[in-house]
């Protein structure tokens, strides 16, 4: 069993030799969100020069980090793609730059405008505004025939009560460039319309759209020229909705081993119909989905990028593989090496202490490790003394446990054994 890490699969990570005629690589945000350091370790890993950027301190730079990384370019704003563009130009001026990657969503659109300036390849601006406009996403999949949501897009408390009307309760309104469940709504009657447009105020453009009941899964992908080499389903239990909006669940995430039984299949075929209808190019896709009582699949939205909170660990326990590096080897060589076998279905559960404060104690979960033994692939629980994190903004919560098992009804009993089990306190 790991506690207290990721897995490396083949090896430990050690500091590569520095090739002459490596592939020299731009990677914007390779420290934050945390698993960005993988990635970082994936890219020198298989022979590239990393040029990181980030508006982390240089001196702040993880030891653990330093060494996968070439150079280091500290900017004032991460976000601020104009001054980012121009900071970056001038610091690489003479060098020759292979590629300019992330895989961090709210820079995708920056990454390809630099693509663009230097004329290097990957995916242009034009696609990754259709991966991160939600509304621009859901016109072109819709346009390739395939089922979408109703949706609209809407600017203000007027425009989101018209669209409402519109399309009928229950409907969604959420930012039109979000991430995950951050700031997204259910209305389903006017007066909770009248409670979250409050809420939307500090947004200035959203989406509104129907709701589809049915559970949601999602489809991840690691693409070369827009085709998956690596492909994953993962079941939601209960939907990302419900676990952003309600405290007290321990939110579960369980890849599926058996991803092309004939329930699933429509969503995978669903999936790589998107990939073609908004014009994927090579690196990662986390897309949403959901499968109707009438086994429709009905597509949700799509980033060109890592699904967060610990997925791609899941995908490696899955197969036993490690994608951080499969994911550099793609985007530098255009080339997958690892197994897709699949064999187990691997579960997450995070925690969420009762109470505020710092977390006093934990119970039920050495006799959940005992119950599960080698199943458990990996423990994060925040100990007593630790603060708690805000359960509102990240589905990380108070840490989590990973577990693994062959069979999905034992992996899926496992894992809400520990929703059920284990329970954290604080005051």
């Amino acid at each position: 069993m790991l506690r207290g890490g990721r897995p490396f699969i083949g090896g430990p990570a050690r500091p590569p030799p520095w090739y002459t005629h490596g592939m020299r690589v731009v990677f914007l945000a390779p420290l934050y969100p945390p698993e960005m350091q993988q990635y970082t370790r994936g890219l020198a890993e298989v022979g590239a020069e990393v040029y990181g950027v980030a508006d982390t301190p240089r001196e702040a730079v993880p030891p653990s980090v330093r060494p996968y990384l070439r150079d280091y370019l500290q900017v004032p704003r991460i976000m601020d793609e104009d001054d980012v563009i121009a900071r970056v130009s001038r610091w690489l001026r003479g060098k020759s730059i292979d590629r300019v990657v992330t895989n961090w969503e709210p820079l995708v659109v920056t990454a390809a405008r630099l693509r663009e300036r230097w004329g290097m390849p990957g995916m242009s601006v034009d696609t990754a505004r259709g991966f991160r406009d939600k509304q621009l996403m859901k016109d072109r999949v819709r346009a390739a025939g395939l089922r979408v949501p109703q949706s609209r897009r809407v600017r203000g408390e007027r425009e989101i009560r018209a669209a409402a009307e519109e399309i009928g309760y229950p409907v969604i309104v959420k930012p039109i460039d979000g991430a995950g469940s951050a700031n997204t709504y259910k209305a389903t009657n006017d007066k909770e319309l009248d409670e979250l447009i409050p809420r939307m105020r500090g947004v200035p453009e959203c989406i509104c759209e129907e709701f589809i009941e049915g559970e949601e899964f999602t489809f991840d992908t690691v693409c070369i020229e827009g085709r998956p080499a690596f492909e994953n389903i993962a079941a939601y239990l209960p939907k990302p909705l419900e676990m952003r909006t309600i405290e007290w669940i321990s939110p579960v995430i369980i890849t599926v081993r058996d991803m092309y039984q004939p329930r699933l299949r429509g969503g995978v075929t669903l999936g790589r119909k998107v990939l073609g209808a908004l014009g994927m190019d090579d690196g990662f896709t986390h897309m949403e989905w959901y499968l109707t009582a009438k086994g429709e699949a009905v597509f949700g939205e799509i980033g060109c990028r890592p699904g967060g909170a610990c997925l791609v660990d899941q995908m490696n326990y899955t197969c036993d593989i490690d994608l951080f590096r499969e994911w550099a080897r793609v985007v530098c060589y255009g080339r997958f090496e690892a197994s897709t076998k699949r064999k187990y279905n691997a579960g997450i559960v995070f925690k969420r202490a009762l109470g505020e404060g710092r977390i006093t104690r934990i119970e039920g979960l050495e006799a959940w490790l005992r119950a599960c033994g080698d199943w458990v692939t990996d423990e994060q629980l925040l100990r007593p003394g630790t603060p708690r994190r805000n359960w509102k903004n990240t589905l990380l919560s108070d840490g989590w446990v990973h577990v693994r098992h062959p069979e999905w009804a034992e992996a899926h009993r496992m894992a809400f054994a520990a929703a059920s089990g284990i329970q954290m306190y604080a005051e």
